[in-house]
C-alpha cells in the first residue's frame, strides 16, 4: 500500500462519565441519576461530535449502556449515522446508571473483571438493549480490556462484531502507581496497533486462521512509545486531555506541538510497515469537564480538542490521512495485512530532546524491545509463542491482573544491573580482555532500519570498545525472521587495535518471568546447556549454581508457569555454552555462550520462543 495513514475518531457518549460524579456533585451525597451530571456529560458529547464534523472527520459512536436510556443520546447518534456516515457501534465502558446498579447490585465497571457468568449477562443485556433501539447488532465494541473468554462469546453470539477496542499499551503497575495504587487496569504486555487476537489470549495475535478469534483489535489510544514504557504511559498519548495531564503544553501560549508531533511520528510508522500506520483518538466525555481537569480550565481542555481534530482534518484535506470508521478499518486491516507480517516500530524521544532510540518488534510468537541507549540490548520480552491462557475477573486466579507475563522487562526487573548485587532482566554482550570487562550496555547506538521480503534487520552504528592496551571496533546487527519467533545477534569485529589480539565475547540473556515488580516462584524451571550427545542440566532451587559445555550448540530454559520455552544457540561449534541459576536475592536464571574473536570474526548467536509441552 502506498503510505496509508488510517486514523479512527472515536466517542461515547458516557452518561456518568469516570470522574465526573465526585467533581459535579462536590458537597453532595453520590447521585449516578443527577440531570446536572447527565445534561453536561450530553453537551460534551455533542461538541466532541461538532468539532469532528466541522473538520471532516467521520466517527464512531461507541454508544454506552447508560446513553442507551436516553432519547436524546440515542437521537444524536441516528442523525449522525444518516448525515455524515458516523458507525453506531456499543462500548462495553460506560455501564454504570441507576438501571445497571440496580439489577447487578455492584459498583464494578470494567468488563473484564466480572465473573465469565455475569460477563455473559452484561453482554446479552447490553446487546439486546442496543438492537431493541437501533434494530440491528453494533459492527464494533470495545472497552479498556476485552480478554479472550469475552471476546470469543460476543463473537460466538453477535457474529456481526468485526472490531474491538481490546487493551492499553503499557497501562499495569506504572499507572498504577501514578493513580495513587487505585486504578486497577493491568493491562502490560500487549501490542501497540491494531491486531487480530488470538482465541487464547486477547494480547497475543493470532498466528493463522485457527487461531483467528474473529475480530481485527485495535488499543485504546495510540500512546508514545517510548515515554509511556518510561513512565506513566497514560500522560503521553493521541488522546489531547492525556497531554494536558502530563502538563506537556506552553501555559502562556496554550500550544502543545507535542500531541503533533506524536501524531507525526505514528505516521512515519509508514517507513517500517510496507507503507502502512495507524493512529486512533477515543475521547471520553469526563475529560471535558466544565469544571476543569489538570490544573486546566475547561476552555483550554475544549482547545486541545478543537486543535487535535484539526490536526487530523487538515491531514485529510492534504491527501495525508483516511478517516475510517472502525468497521471499515476492520476491513481494511484484513485486506492488507497478513497473520505473521510483522509490526515495527523505531521510535525516537520526541518528548525530553534526547538521542534515545528504541525499536519494537511484534509479530505472533513475541513482543520484543531493542534499546539503542543501551548498544541494542533485549529489554522486553513477551513470549507470545505461548498463547498463555490467562482467564480474567471474579472468580480466577487473575480478578486485576490482565497482563501477558515477560521473560525480560527492564523496569520490573532491574534490566542493566547497577546494585552491589544480583542481575537485572537483559539480553545483551559482554567483551572480556585480560582480565578487562565491558558491557554493551554501556555503548549508546543508534540503528537503521531495513527489511526484504521476510526478515527485519536492524544494522546499529559501530561503538568502541577501549581496554587498557587494546581498542576494538565492534558492530551489532539484528535479525527478525518473519514466523520463526527467532531474533539472531550477529557480533561483528570491524577493527582492533593490536592486529592479532583475541578477545573473548560473553552473549548473555537473564530472563525470568512475571507481570509486575515482585518476584514469582521460580522452582520448577529447568535449564540445559547441550550439544548432539551430551548435555548438563539445572532443576531450579534458588542455589546459585552454574553448568558450562564446550561446543554446545543450545541452552534452553524451560518455565511451567507460563508455558514457555526459551532457547538461546550458536551454530558454529566453537563457542561454550553456560547455564547460570539464580538466587533467592536474585531471583533470575541465564543463558548464555562465550567464544573467542579476532579480527574480522563474527559471533552470532539467537534465540527463539517455543510452548512448553
Amino acid at each position: 500500500m502506498d503510505n496509508t495513514f488510517v486514523v479512527n475518531i472515536i466517542h461515547r457518549p458516557e452518561m456518568v462519565p469516570e470522574y465526573a460524579e465526585k467533581i459535579t456533585g462536590q458537597g453532595q451525597e453520590e447521585d449516578i441519576g443527577r440531570k446536572s451530571l447527565l445534561t453536561e456529560s450530553l453537551d460534551i458529547f455533542k461538541f466532541q461530535q461538532e468539532t469532528a464534523h466541522k473538520n471532516g472527520l467521520r466517527v464512531t459512536i461507541q454508544m454506552t449502556y447508560a446513553s442507551l436510556f436516553n432519547e436524546e443520546a440515542v437521537s444524536i447518534a441516528k442523525h449522525d449515522h444518516e448525515v455524515y456516515g458516523d458507525e453506531i457501534a456499543l462500548s462495553l465502558l460506560g455501564l454504570p446508571c441507576n438501571e445497571f446498579r440496580d439489577k447487578y447490585r455492584t459498583k464494578d465497571f470494567c468488563i473484564w473483571m466480572f465473573s465469565m457468568e455475569d460477563k455473559k449477562s452484561i453482554v446479552d443485556d447490553v446487546f439486546g438493549k442496543f438492537h431493541d433501539i437501533f434494530g440491528f447488532y453494533p459492527r464494533s465494541t470495545g472497552s479498556y480490556y476485552m480478554d479472550a473468554d469475552l471476546i470469543n462469546y460476543i463473537k460466538s453470539r453477535y457474529p456481526s462484531v468485526k472490531c474491538a477496542i481490546a487493551t492499553c499499551f503499557e497501562e499495569g503497575p506504572k499507572a498504577y502507581h501514578t493513580c495513587n495504587n487505585s486504578w486497577y487496569t493491568l493491562l502490560d504486555g500487549g501490542p501497540w496497533n491494531p491486531w487480530i487476537p488470538s482465541k487464547q489470549n486477547s494480547h497475543a495475535p493470532a498466528a493463522d486462521e485457527s487461531e483467528d478469534s474473529g475480530i481485527v483489535a485495535i488499543p485504546h489510544l495510540s500512546r508514545d512509545l517510548l515515554a509511556c514504557y518510561d513512565g506513566n504511559g497514560s500522560n503521553f498519548g493521541t488522546h489531547p486531555q492525556n497531554v494536558l495531564r502530563g502538563m506537556i503544553y506552553d501555559t502562556k501560549t496554550w500550544e502543545f506541538p507535542y500531541f503533533f508531533n506524536l501524531v507525526d511520528q505514528y505516521r512515519h510508522l509508514a517507513a517500517y510497515n510496507k507503507g502502512y500506520s495507524y493512529n486512533m483518538m477515543f475521547v471520553g466525555p469526563g475529560w471535558l469537564n466544565k469544571l476543569g481537569r489538570w490544573e486546566a480550565p475547561y476552555e483550554l481542555l475544549k482547545k486541545s480538542y478543537e486543535d487535535g481534530c484539526r490536526y487530523y482534518g487538515d491531514l485529510k484535506k492534504q491527501g495525508r490521512c483516511v478517516d475510517m470508521t472502525m468497521a471499515e478499518f476492520a476491513d481494511f486491516y484484513r485486506e492488507h495485512k497478513t497473520y505473521s507480517e510483522p509490526e515495527c516500530a523505531l521510535w525516537k524521544d520526541i518528548l525530553y530532546g534526547s538521542d534515545k532510540q528504541i525499536f519494537w518488534y511484534l509479530d505472533p510468537y513475541m513482543r520484543a524491545q531493542i534499546n539503542m541507549d543501551q548498544g541494542g540490548a533485549l529489554v522486553d520480552l513477551r513470549p507470545y509463542a505461548a498463547k498463555l491462557y490467562w482467564p480474567v475477573g471474579i472468580g480466577t486466579k487473575h480478578v486485576q491482573d490482565a497482563s501477558y507475563p515477560f521473560l525480560i522487562q527492564e523496569k520490573y526487573r532491574a534490566g542493566y544491573f547497577t546494585h552491589y548485587a544480583g542481575e537485572g532482566t537483559i539480553k545483551s554482550a559482554k567483551l572480556c580482555y585480560k582480565g578487562e570487562e565491558v558491557d554493551l550496555c554501556l555503548c549508546r547506538t543508534k540503528a537503521h532500519f531495513s527489511r526484504d521480503d521476510r526478515t527485519v534487520v536492524l544494522t546499529l552504528d559501530p561503538v568502541e570498545i577501549e581496554f587498557a592496551d587494546l581498542t576494538v571496533k565492534l558492530q551489532t546487527k539484528i535479525y527478525f525472521e518473519e514466523g520463526s519467533s527467532t531474533i539472531r545477534y550477529d557480533r561483528v569485529i570491524l577493527k582492533m587495535s593490536r592486529e592479532n589480539a583475541v578477545i573473548t565475547v560473553n552473549e548473555y540473556l537473564v530472563a525470568c518471568y512475571g507481570t509486575t515488580e515482585y518476584p514469582e516462584d521460580m522452582t520448577g524451571i529447568k535449564l540445559k546447556v547441550a550439544k548432539t550427545l551430551d548435555h548438563r542440566d539445572i532443576d531450579y532451587e534458588y542455589r546459585c549454581r552454574e553448568e558450562s559445555l564446550p561446543g554446545a550448540a543450545i541452552a534452553s530454559a524451560v518455565i511451567p508457569a507460563i508455558e514457555t520455552k526459551l532457547l538461546v544457540g550458536e551454530n558454529t561449534g566453537k563457542a561454550t555454552g553456560y547455564i547460570r541459576e539464580g538466587y533467592a536475592f536474585s531471583p533470575m536464571f541465564t543463558l548464555g555462550f562465550t567464544k573467542e574473536l579476532k579480527c574480522g570474526e563474527v559471533m552470532s548467536t539467537w534465540l527463539r520462543l517455543e510452548k512448553a509441552d
